[in-house]
């Protein structure tokens, strides 16, 4: 239900762009993500956050007068988290410690923005902004790989805010959460876990 969502916003977004007087402009984005791979049953074992790059190229459509615009990106992403494997006996018979889950990703964020442009000429200099809309994640590459199985594509929603310095760099913090599973154990009646992750990025546009 939530990729049909996903989707229909996504088709919405083409349309009103096609209907809109738009111009364009392409970007080099860069951040980093502070991941927590969130297990349904909170039990299975401890899991701590951890830091992972974001790197690739964004494309926005701004559509002049009204403040909105609408962009898609092109990112690799790697979502990492601590597993405290080791502390249960049913993972440290098979020999695991503490370990490091590391998900790669090549993420396709579709993003609807709305940048407070209306400040006197103050906008030129700074330009606050919300945004908020899916992301489609396909995964190109993990570890532990005999304990955990992971979703080769999955959704998550995320919503967030941040400013425009000088019409040419966007600096954005959001919130990601996976609407469905990214992975799930092999053992103990496959307990499913979704990606939760905070995310900082800066967006430097040529236009």
């Amino acid at each position: 239900m939530m990729k049909k969502i996903s989707l229909l916003l996504a088709a919405a977004i083409v349309a009103i762009a096609a209907q809109a007087q738009t111009t364009t402009r392409w970007g080099v984005t860069a951040g980093i993500g502070y991941n927590e791979l969130h297990f349904k049953q909170s039990d299975i074992m401890k899991v701590d956050r951890g830091f992972g790059p974001i790197v690739g190229l964004t494309g926005e459509m701004l559509i002049p007068g009204v403040g909105f615009s609408v962009d898609a990106s092109l990112l690799y992403a790697m979502r990492t988290s601590k597993l405290h494997m080791g502390e249960k006996t049913i993972w440290s018979s098979l020999g695991y410690g503490n370990e490091m889950c590391r998900m790669h990703y090549l993420d396709i964020p579709l993003t609807v923005r709305f940048k407070y442009h209306n400040l006197n000429g103050v906008e030129n200099t700074i330009m606050p902004m919300v945004f908020a809309g899916p992301t489609f994640s396909i995964a190109v590459g993990k570890n532990l790989t005999s304990a955990l199985s992971y979703k080769p594509v999955s959704v998550m929603l995320r919503a967030g805010l941040g400013c425009e310095l000088f019409n040419h760099l966007q600096i954005a913090a959001a919130y990601n959460f996976s609407v469905g599973e990214s992975a799930k154990t092999k053992l103990l009646d496959e307990n499913s876990a979704k990606n939760r992750c905070w995310t900082l990025t800066a967006t430097y546009f040529f236009k």
